[in-house]
């Protein structure tokens, strides 16, 4: 699988901003204190929105969301096409970048100096109806040679069961997954989603980054009523 093969998987630039925002804000109230895999931030600019993700071994990707539309690029250290092993970009990954992403190609947070750190790259157009990948020559003998495959895995399988797996491996603890599809449907957090997902952790303590993701958080008044309590189990109930 390569980034041609996640090109035709993404869906559109809205699901796709909305996902990312999602995942940020699970992992926000997972590890609120510590290094997340991905994150979002809804005032990279005046007029851009920007996805990331860093796994900490030196993977990445980011995506920026503009009025232009959507830029993609990913970068997997230990594939073959890595620029630092051709000290350049491999052919075709960003040579197409129309002129109106083009400034994204040499970003410094997405480069070394001149270099491009970059190994997949994407775009889609405003009002564009499919996402664009640069025409590649890939080199032979490795299933996901641009490392797209399992950097946008997530993106491509846009399910709450995928990221409920990923981050009880990540981070080594179960996750409610009702909690999950309850972000995942970027319904407001509430109290007791946060408590499902992180019982440490106050609405209140997440509410600054969940403004930062531009992910919506019930009213303070919503927020301070009691949580339902269960119903209580009288004879009727016990299994026979």
């Amino acid at each position: 699988m390569t980034v041609h093969d996640v090109a035709r998987a993404l869906p559109g630039i809205p699901a796709v901003r909305d996902l990312c925002r999602s995942m940020a804000m699970l992992e926000a109230v997972l590890n609120p204190d510590g290094a997340r895999y991905h994150s979002f931030s809804a005032t990279w600019s005046e007029t851009e929105e920007i996805a990331s993700m860093r796994n900490g071994s030196g993977d990445e990707f980011d995506i920026v969301f503009s009025p232009a539309g959507a830029y993609v690029r990913g970068f997997d250290h230990e594939s073959p096409m890595s620029p630092y092993d051709n000290e350049e970009p491999w052919p075709g990954v960003v040579d197409s970048v129309p002129e109106v992403f083009r400034a994204y190609v040499l970003e410094p947070a997405f480069a070394d100096g001149d270099m491009p750190r970059v190994t997949a790259c994407m775009w889609r157009e405003a009002g564009g109806d499919q996402w664009q990948a640069g025409e590649i020559d890939f080199p032979v003998g490795s299933a996901d040679p641009d490392g797209a495959d399992w950097l946008f895995q997530l993106l491509t399988e846009p399910a709450p069961e995928a990221f409920q797996s990923f981050a009880e491996a990540y981070y080594g603890t179960a996750v409610d997954l009702e909690a999950v599809r309850h972000v995942y449907a970027f319904r407001p957090l509430d109290r007791r989603t946060v408590r499902a997902l992180n019982a440490t952790v106050p609405l209140a303590t997440v509410a600054a980054t969940a403004a930062a993701i531009g992910y919506p958080v019930v009213s303070e008044g919503e927020a301070k009523l009691p949580a339902p309590t269960a119903p209580s189990v009288g004879p009727s109930s016990t299994p026979s």
